[in-house]
């Protein structure tokens, strides 16, 4: 695959205000918070300016919805309508629809996004105003009290504490905490519930395609952790087009679970984390097997069939695919 292809779809995606639209089908062509932080992540070393772009179009929205913010610093959400929301339009409008939104990830994902911008030296914070949302974000989880709330998670589902949610938002607070106040006992009580939920995904999920995230890129577990969760990942999990985000999901399943593409990129992205690089090259080959020619990779495989959804390209899936493809390559110039 030519890495100027992916890198293609991806722009095709990316909006004039700098997020990325999810995928251009009807169902996806919206803004999520969580899928743009993953969409962006190729760029993170790059000298261009998508990186900051991405997360200025999401200060932005956050500017807009600042008053979201003030009253859940202080009192915690009881609807969901009312926690900041995850998904908008691609104009960084709130949808008025019934909707998931309790989703800690999202706010820990940015979080982390933003210190790991500025750390790689990007300008993400543009004036005194984003710094002042960075830590009203944080307020925002600590009125949540995180550590202990239920919420939709990843995969904007059945509300419960997800070890997903909790390990985005111990490695958010820890990547701006030398930007902003962030109270110590914050990151230890999501460490302490992290640990006790580990190697699990929640009460109801002994595993999960999500808690890939807390290896790649969020680096939040131990090495024997990070272990236990790819072992229960690709044990459990991995089937021949992608991987399954967990048992009996019943999402576009047609009798059996869909196939997420890019859980295949995504273990590739863990194993190189962990230092094992056979793996990781395996998971490229298999990336490959389920990428088409046109870079168009979707975001699953209806279950029980070799068809994918309609929502293809999935922005996210071309990232981790795109990531992959640059760590391959570096490793490759390496060698020779």
């Amino acid at each position: 695959m030519n890495q100027h292809k992916l890198h293609s779809v991806l722009e095709s995606m990316r909006l004039p205000n700098g997020a990325y639209v999810a995928s251009t089908s009807d169902d996806y062509d919206y803004v999520w918070i969580r899928d743009v932080c993953y969409a962006v992540m190729p760029y993170l070393n790059s000298k261009c300016t998508r990186y900051e772009k991405a997360y200025h179009a999401l200060l932005s929205l956050l500017r807009k919805y600042e008053w979201k913010l003030d009253i859940h610093t202080e009192q915690k959400p009881q609807y969901l309508h009312e926690y900041i929301h995850a998904r908008y339009t691609r104009n960084l409008e709130e949808i008025p629809v019934e909707w998931g939104h309790a989703q800690n990830d999202a706010i820990g994902i940015m979080l982390y996004g933003i210190g790991q911008g500025i750390l790689n030296g990007k300008p993400i914070l543009r004036d005194k105003v984003d710094l002042r949302i960075v830590q009203k974000l944080v307020n925002y989880l600590e009125c949540l009290e995180y550590w202990e709330s239920p919420d939709n998670g990843m995969w904007e589902e059945n509300v419960e504490v997800h070890a997903s949610s909790v390990g985005a938002c111990v490695a958010g607070l820890k990547a701006v905490k030398t930007l902003v106040d962030v109270p110590e006992y914050m990151i230890e009580n999501g460490e302490n519930t992290l640990n006790k939920l580990l190697p699990c995904e929640s009460r109801t999920k002994e595993t999960d395609l999500s808690l890939l995230s807390l290896i790649y890129p969020l680096n939040v577990v131990t090495r024997q952790q990070a272990i236990q969760i790819l072992d229960r990942v690709t044990g459990r999990l991995e089937r021949k087009r992608g991987i399954i985000r967990y048992e009996d999901d019943q999402y576009y399943n047609e009798g059996s679970e869909a196939e997420w593409c890019f859980g295949f990129p995504w273990l590739g992205l863990c194993y190189e984390q962990i230092g094992e690089l056979d793996k990781m090259n395996e998971y490229w080959s298999k990336t490959m097997s389920i990428t088409p020619e046109t870079g168009k990779i979707p975001e699953l495989y209806i279950g029980g069939t070799d068809i994918p959804n309609k929502n293809t390209p999935l922005a996210w899936s071309i990232s981790m695919a795109y990531q992959l493809q640059v760590r391959m390559n570096e490793m490759q110039e390496n060698v020779s």
